[in-house]
């Protein structure tokens, strides 16, 4: 099959091309990029001067921890905004390796009982996920919570010398098996408190592989800096390619935040060092991480015994984060699907009780933890700042999910429109420049995952490619084949499997 695309303007090429061109495609692969004014093919495609660049890269992603992967592989929603390669295994948790498998790394995420899990090894899944059809390419990480969890269980401890040379031994299989790289949680419960030395060992394995090593920094708050130190000294001690995963200006944190976007603007050119962010507002939340630090003890069933007690929920209450009532919002629930779409706010009512932090108490026992939920305390100015950070990558930190009779979930923005608004900074608000902005989405990080012969607009490159005008998606083309048109998905699954040094 055959693919031309005439009159665009090329964003991300290997070559500069002043005016309008043309591009032909031919099977997977882009064949050619010129003027082909007499040339034909089974599928011709007007451009009409819109800007074409290559298939944005979406280094960040749940649909696996949501397990939409395999309840929604068409991932339309991030067909959609121009993605055509996403990487899962962030935070910690992946879908592979499982020594038991078990998926109780990504419970607190989604009802692990939607999939039944064939599979242990990261070839395995691979080998599952082949002969499945997805809609975009997909690749993933090693989670390290998903590992740690499956030697020792949820309650925290330090790991012996034997346990660390089991974990790094199945790592070292699971990057030669196709993993990416690997990935921690630091800023959850039961990794907060893995030792330095530990995540050193680890990451030079990483490094050694020439993958990268991504985590959830320990703390986005209060303690910053300190956080973003470690991660740094991480970086320089074992020379691991480093990403810093959603990294994002939390409010009443602003001035620990614009440090650290200074710190990251003069690294050193030598040091492969990135952090994540994403365009929208809202974060979307475990319940449980509203609980005090000191309460975030072993699993969920631990945290909740806590809540059983009086005397404790009184203590918990006490020390519970200010929050506006009114930018809390429950965007999953299981088993309690009434209360999804709820504010603080309307909890407090629905409840009849009289304080907020009763109504968030109540919601904490009512849901026994298990819910997720929207939280809009992001300063949108500093997220302008971050974009234009030099060590700025753009991702969703989402899930591109379907309606679901199992669990009732809202879509947050970023799952949607998390390209669009980057778009619609460099284009229609001047916040960046749109070669930039692309390139942070594309070239960039494809380099830093690994991915070969994407991220690049180039005669010999997959044919991932995306047609837009102003901050509109129109065509989307995954490996050669049209899956979006007129910003419509067509139903198309064209997706493949990325490995690591393929």
């Amino acid at each position: 099959m055959t693919l031309l695309i005439k009159n665009v303007r090329l964003l991300g090429g290997e070559k500069e091309f002043p005016g309008l061109v043309d591009v032909f495609v031919s099977g997977e692969r882009i064949a050619a990029i010129g003027d082909f004014p007499g040339k034909s093919a089974d599928t011709v495609i007007e451009g009409q001067e819109a800007f074409l660049s290559p298939g944005f890269i979406d280094i960040d992603t749940e649909s696996d921890h949501y397990l939409s992967i395999f309840t929604n592989p068409g991932q339309d929603d991030f067909l959609k905004q121009g993605v055509t390669t996403v990487v899962g295994g962030l935070c910690g948790a992946s879908l592979a390796p499982l020594i038991y498998g078990s998926l109780e790394s990504i419970s607190d995420w989604t009802k692990v009982a939607q999939v039944n899990v064939d599979w242990r090894s990261m070839g395995e899944f691979f080998n599952v996920l082949n002969r499945m059809t997805l809609g975009v390419n997909f690749s993933t990480l090693v989670g390290h919570a998903t590992i740690r969890q499956a030697l020792i269980g949820q309650k925290y401890r330090v790991l012996t010398k034997n346990e660390v040379s089991v974990f790094s031994e199945l790592l070292k299989k699971s990057l030669r098996e196709g993993g990416l790289g690997m990935s921690t949680g630091l800023g959850y419960a039961q990794s907060r408190e893995t030792p330095f030395a530990e995540l050193k060992t680890l990451a030079s394995v990483v490094a050694a592989s020439g993958g990268v090593y991504a985590t959830h920094l320990r703390d986005e708050q209060a303690d910053l800096l300190d956080s973003f130190e470690e991660a740094l000294k991480l970086a320089r001690e074992t020379k691991v390619k480093f990403l810093i995963s959603h990294l994002l200006p939390v409010q009443g944190h602003e001035n620990e935040y614009e440090t650290v976007l200074e710190k990251a603007k003069d690294l050193p050119e030598t040091l492969d060092f990135h952090f994540s962010l994403y365009t929208s507002e809202t974060r979307i939340l475990k319940l449980y991480t509203f609980l005090p630090i000191w309460a975030q003890k072993d699993d969920l069933d631990v945290m909740s015994l806590a809540l059983q007690d009086d005397w404790m929920k009184q203590k918990i209450k006490k020390d519970f984060p200010e929050i506006d009532p009114k930018k809390f919002i429950v965007a999953q629930a299981p088993g309690n699907d009434a209360l999804v779409g709820h504010s603080l706010f309307e909890l407090k009512q629905i409840f009849s009780l009289k304080s907020y932090e009763e109504a968030l108490m109540r919601l904490m026992e009512t849901t026994r933890l298990r819910a997720m939920i929207f939280h809009q305390n992001i300063n949108p100015s500093l997220i302008r700042s971050a974009v234009k950070n030099p060590r700025s990558i753009i991702a969703s930190n989402a899930a591109s999910l379907k309606e679901n009779k199992l669990i009732k979930t809202l879509k947050p923005e970023r799952s949607i429109a998390t390209f669009p608004k980057l778009l619609k900074m460099a284009i229609e608000e001047n916040v960046i420049s749109l070669s930039e902005a692309i390139s942070k989405i594309t070239a960039i990080p494809a380099r830093k995952m690994g991915i070969k012969k994407r991220g690049v607009v180039a005669e010999g490159n997959f044919a991932d490619l995306v047609i837009f005008r102003d901050s509109k998606i129109n065509t989307v083309v995954v490996n050669g084949k049209v899956a979006v048109r007129e910003g419509e998905f067509q139903g198309i699954f064209a997706g493949k499997i990325i490995k690591h040094l393929e």
